[in-house]
Formats: C-alpha cells, sequence, structure tokens
C-alpha cells in the first residue's frame, strides 16, 4: 500500500554536505585532521558575542522559547528600519523559502525558479503540488527577462537566489529592481540572499528598503553563513503586513529556539565579527581562483563564500574527485543533482583549510 499524494513520493530527499563524523568513520580517518568544505558554513564558527548570549539564555531553557520573538524581532526592525509585524522568523531560511510556497501555492499553481538555483525551491514546490518552472540559466546564473517571461497566469510565487547557491552568480541592483516592476502585483517574489553579507561594498545595497514599494516582495535572509550560526537554525523574512500575515499564520509555533533568539540578537551587529568574515572569504577566494587558474580549471566567479569549479570533462569527473578528495580527509560539496555533475562547489574556510584542499585537490587531479 502506498501512503500520500503522488507529489509528496516524488520528492527527491535533500542532501546535505557529509558531517566529519561520518567520513572519519567511512575512511578511518581522525576527525581533527578532516578538512569540512562543503555546506558553506562560516570557517570562525560561533561568534563571542552570541557564546556569551547563550550562556545567560541557558538558565531559561527549561520553558518555551518566546513564539513570536519580539526582542530579536525589535533587533531586526531596527536594523533594517521596517516595522516589526513586517518580519516572519524561520528555523533557517530553508523554513523561510518552505513557508513562503505553503503560504501562497496552492496544489496545481506554478513556481518560477532558475536552473541550477537552490534545490530547496524545487522540494518546496513540490512539497504543496505546485508546477515548476524551470527557466534556462545563462552563465550559470538567472535570466530574469525570461523568468519574467514565464510567469503565466497560474504562476504565484517566483524564488530569486541572489547570490545564486551553487553557482555564486550575482544580479545587480537595477535588474533586480527592473525585475520587480515586470512581475504582476499577485505573484509573490522571493528575493533569496542568503550571502549577502560576503559582497563586496561596491556590490552590497539594501533590499529591505524596496518591500515599502513592493507589497509582493518578501526578502529573505540568514543567521548561518556570515553570522556563523548555521547549528542553530535562524533565519527571516521581511515583507509588507499581509504577506507576512499569511507566512505567521502557517509558521510552525516556537520554530527559533531560545538559544537560537540569543544568538542572533548579540550577533546581528557584530560589526568586528562581520568584518573579519568578510577579510578571509575575499583572501581565500583569492587564493582558491589562484590555484584554478594554475592547474588550468574551468571556475564560476563568485559572490558567496564557495566557488564553483569544473574538475573533469566527462559526467563521471566531480564524484571521481570527490571521492578521491573524501579519502584525503576533505569534504567538499558534489553538485551532480543540480545538473553539473562535472563541478564541486568549494566552500571558503581558513587559508589552511584552503590550502589543505588544493593539495589534496593537485593529488586527486594526477
Amino acid at each position: 500500500m502506498q501512503f500520500g499524494p503522488e507529489y509528496v513520493r516524488a520528492i527527491a530527499p535533500y542532501q546535505a554536505g557529509k558531517p566529519i563524523a561520518e567520513v572519519a568513520r567511512e575512511f578511518g580517518l581522525d576527525e581533527a585532521s578532516i578538512v569540512k568544505l562543503a555546506s558553506n558554513e562560516n570557517p570562525f564558527g560561533v561568534p563571542e558575542s552570541s557564546k556569551a548570549a547563550m550562556a545567560q539564555a541557558v538558565l531559561e531553557l527549561g520553558r518555551y522559547p518566546d513564539a513570536n520573538g519580539f526582542e530579536l524581532k525589535a533587533a531586526l526592525a531596527a536594523r533594517y528600519d521596517v516595522p516589526a509585524d513586517w518580519i516572519t522568523l524561520g528555523n533557517g531560511s530553508n523554513d523561510i523559502l518552505e513557508i513562503a510556497a505553503h503560504a501562497f501555492v496552492q496544489k496545481g499553481e506554478a513556481v518560477v525558479f532558475s536552473q541550477y538555483s537552490f534545490a530547496v525551491y524545487a522540494l518546496a514546490t513540490q512539497g504543496v503540488g505546485g508546477r515548476a518552472i524551470v527557466v534556462p540559466a545563462v552563465n550559470y546564473g538567472h535570466d530574469l527577462a525570461s523568468m519574467a517571461a514565464a510567469i503565466d497566469a497560474d504562476t504565484r510565487l517566483v524564488y530569486v537566489a541572489n547570490p545564486n547557491n551553487p553557482t555564486g552568480t550575482f544580479i545587480g541592483a537595477d535588474e533586480i529592481e527592473a525585475f520587480l516592476k515586470q512581475v504582476p502585483a499577485k505573484v509573490i517574489v522571493v528575493l533569496d540572499e542568503a550571502y549577502n553579507e560576503y559582497l563586496a561594498p561596491e556590490h552590497q545595497f539594501e533590499s529591505a528598503s524596496w518591500v515599502r514599494k513592493y507589497p509582493n516582495l518578501v526578502v529573505s535572509r540568514t543567521f548561518s553563513k556570515a553570522y556563523g550560526l548555521a547549528g542553530l537554525r535562524v533565519g527571516f523574512a521581511i515583507a509588507q503586513l499581509d504577506a507576512t500575515d499569511l507566512m505567521n499564520r502557517v509558521r510552525q509555533p516556537f520554530n527559533v529556539n531560545s538559544l537560537a533568539q540569543a544568538a542572533a540578537i548579540a550577533a546581528l551587529n557584530d560589526k568586528a565579527f562581520l568584518a573579519q568574515g568578510a577579510e578571509n572569504n575575499a583572501q581565500g577566494y583569492k587564493q582558491l581562483v589562484t590555484a584554478f587558474e594554475e592547474l588550468g580549471l574551468e571556475y564560476v566567479p563568485s559572490f558567496g563564500n564557495f566557488v564553483l569549479v569544473r574538475v573533469g570533462q566527462d559526467d563521471g569527473a566531480g564524484a571521481r574527485i570527490n571521492l578521491a578528495l573524501l579519502k584525503q580527509g576533505v569534504i567538499v560539496r558534489p553538485v551532480a543533482a543540480y545538473g553539473l555533475p562535472q563541478w564541486l562547489r568549494i566552500s571558503i574556510g581558513l587559508p589552511q583549510e584552503n590550502a589543505a584542499f588544493i593539495e589534496a585537490l593537485k593529488k586527486a587531479l594526477a
């Protein structure tokens, strides 16, 4: 007997990056020797400001967290100059992406997203029985003109990742806003900016300010990347009240725990920690792409904290090189599930982690 609707049975579960402990067991390696550059995590870990905040929050763990996240929403409202009731909290921004699908899409209605964009867009669409309209990418990035043209009468939601994961491509402010002006008012646009904080100053713009002009815009952000809180799972969305109200109706109660809320409040304005991460990321990017150029490997110029690199010309290349790296204790991310079997996605780590990966890659290619 089969249970559940066909569109749920058709979902291929999300495949996360391999944990260090699993690789150690599988290949008989010392956990301390393993380098993980697979999941775009902050190599500096949790900021000290967040650790101190969590130590205080531990005292209240016998009680439920604030279901409405009053203090965290107040901090976010002040940071982005929006009303607190325009904010939806999520168990990571992954939660925000799924909440949006549940809030705005009915079975059979369409969702538009780009080829080579975050796997969760397809999963969230399938999870509500939606119809995916996947628009071919251009130079591994979003073709916004074609995405606008692909919106049909049944389209209810568009996902735009900027910078895009897993390819690292970026769309400038003018092009994004021109796209927003083209999208029908009844269609929600989720602007997924998980890697926004890694943009160089000349590329940064405050998309949250557009929410006042576009009632159909939902800006999604996360504390999992630049803020170093991946294990705590904190994300948030900014949108006008009509959209936020619907998202909060389908949001799970207590979806952001007490430690996560305390850590996020502390991290939000930890400018020294963000600056440290941005500097390491910029230097690490140079370290990786210099090595790729020396090895004659094609890569996609990236605006995130990772680089997509082609490691061979045959469709078995990604899996083959990935296995060779795992045997040397280096974890990266295969992206065959995205239709990129010749490529690997490499997170930018600390200088010594990047160096260990480069040496392992040279051996794997040889």
